[in-house]
């Protein structure tokens, strides 16, 4: 006999037998026990139990992905009602702790008392029609590699509960069915190492000799509105959450003491905006490129990359690369974008690029940059083709001045302390850049970061005597070898991308 299912979701035992026996139990002819139904599920358990049923939160978004698998042309209708307490409750601690508060001056801690009732008020006012307010996100300005600065957008830590919870739970199940395979951004299970990857197998793997390098001018300040709503309403018919995506869209920004809203653009920094930005250039340039561009318009092979804004196109003929450079202006023109003129490059490169360039004396191929890492043309010990990466110059510049302005503050700890703290940089430097071919920049980089902190050792007293020798044993010792932490990415594309 099968075992009931007794904590299955909207499941329960077949039948309820009442405890109390029937009269005359003990005669054949008296009236047998009446069996009833039970009911068919708890209202209040349908996606929201906070204990039994915890895993219900993440089975109510794998629903949702069903309904977008099963339905590819429809829109969705019932999310809202998904946004329950215990998803927000999951977004809630899906937060970062420490993160900084918003314009109502709430921590992560502080909201945290009296946990449930607030979960309780937020759900209910979000289910009350207009009763929730979308509060301005407070402005930051944060320094940019060129110079400038990047406004950051901090929302209030309710915001960032609703946004996380309406991600989680209902926007990222309906669009990982319909993001395209070349788009890596701000996607779950990929990362910009996967990006790396798919772009080194196409270029070495492809017949490419010309890249396009692509960057959107301001793309998070410039998204037009109206545009990014129709393009959500392609696939999510519930008004409730088209009203709430409008409400954060126009809650504008808090500098100071002044309130402002340019009418276009998404807060970067809210846990919302990469989402949002994802689905516009899904269906601005990722459909465009794949459905109607690639199909029409190229005479040799064509691949693409795209990872948030950051686009990397690559072809086999010039003129393909010049026609798409052309299309790309006019089609971002159209919906209100437009392409940075200083970052976006037509370079000449690739395997026949090599060859191409020799032949007419230019020299070797242009490189590029791409996700912190400069591609240049490179070859094996058997004279065939290869990618090289190196980590960008700029920005390992620009690391060494950050550590060596925290190494002055920390001149007089403790030197193991310091140590300890300079291995643990480094080991987050090679998780990143070390990939295969860049074992002389990885060891040069630990080298200057040597001489940084023999520098600032030997300013915390006129009379210092630490050796070169100490400190290469202590390196030793705190520090974690300079080894390659990455696979070849041909070898780790074809594991993810079997074919």
């Amino acid at each position: 006999m099968p075992k009931p299912m007794m904590d299955g979701l909207k499941k329960s035992d077949e039948a309820v037998r009442p405890v109390r026996a029937a009269n005359k139990g003990a005669r054949a002819s008296a009236e047998l026990p009446e069996e009833r139904a039970s009911t068919k599920g708890n209202p209040d358990c349908q996606s929201t139990r906070r204990t039994q049923c915890r895993e219900s939160v993440p089975q109510a978004a794998a629903r949702i992905r069903k309904a977008a698998e099963r339905n590819p042309k429809e829109r969705l209708t019932a999310l809202f009602h998904h946004i329950t307490p215990d998803a927000l409750g999951a977004a809630y601690f899906g937060l970062k702790k420490d993160a900084a508060a918003g314009v109502d001056g709430v921590t992560w801690e502080m909201y945290g008392e009296g946990l449930d009732a607030r979960l309780r008020d937020l759900h209910r006012r979000l289910h009350s029609g207009g009763a929730y307010r979308a509060p301005p996100v407070r402005r930051v300005e944060i320094p940019k590699p060129d110079g400038g600065t990047r406004p950051l957008g901090i929302a209030a830590l309710e915001d960032k509960i609703v946004q996380k919870a309406v991600v989680d739970v209902i926007l990222t199940p309906i669009y990982e069915v319909e993001f395209l395979g070349f788009s890596y951004g701000f996607r779950p299970g990929r990362g910009a190492h996967d990006a790396l990857d798919a772009l080194a197998f196409g270029i070495e793997r492809r017949k490419v000799s010309w890249i396009v390098d692509a960057d959107l001018r301001a793309y998070f300040d410039t998204i037009p509105r109206d545009w990014l709503v129709k393009f959500l309403e392609h696939r999510i018919g519930d008004r409730r959450v088209i009203r709430l995506i409008r409400k954060w869209l126009n809650a504008g920004v808090m500098d100071g003491e002044s309130w402002t809203d340019t009418g276009m653009g998404t807060p970067q920094g809210a846990n919302v905006s990469p989402v949002l930005a994802n689905v516009f250039l899904h269906y601005v340039l990722d459909l465009w490129f794949h459905k109607k561009w690639r199909r029409n318009v190229p005479d040799g092979a064509a691949i693409i990359v795209r990872y948030a804004d950051d686009i990397v196109v690559g072809f086999q003929h010039k003129r393909d690369a010049e026609r798409y450079l052309r299309d790309l202006r006019d089609r971002l023109t159209r919906f209100g974008l437009s392409l940075h003129p200083d970052k976006t490059r037509l370079v000449e490169f690739g395997r026949f690029a090599m060859m191409n360039r020799r032949q007419r004396g230019a020299g070797k191929p242009e490189t590029f940059d791409f996700l912190g890492f400069t591609h240049y043309c490179t070859k094996t010990r058997r004279g065939r083709f290869r990618l090289g990466r190196k980590p960008v110059a700029k920005r390992v510049n620009r690391t060494l001045a950050r550590i060596d302005e925290v190494l002055r503050i920390r001149w007089h700890h403790d030197i193991w302390e310091v140590g300890m703290w300079l291995g643990r940089v480094y080991n987050g430097w090679l998780n990143y850049f070390a990939v295969p071919g860049s074992a002389r920049y990885v060891r040069a980089f630990r080298r200057r970061l040597q001489r940084l902190w023999m520098r600032a050792l030997r300013r915390r007293s006129q009379r210092s005597r630490f050796s070169w020798k100490r400190l290469e044993r202590m390196s030793e010792i705190l520090w974690p070898r300079a080894s390659i932490r990455h696979p070849w990415p041909d070898r780790r594309f074809a594991v993810k991308h079997p074919r």
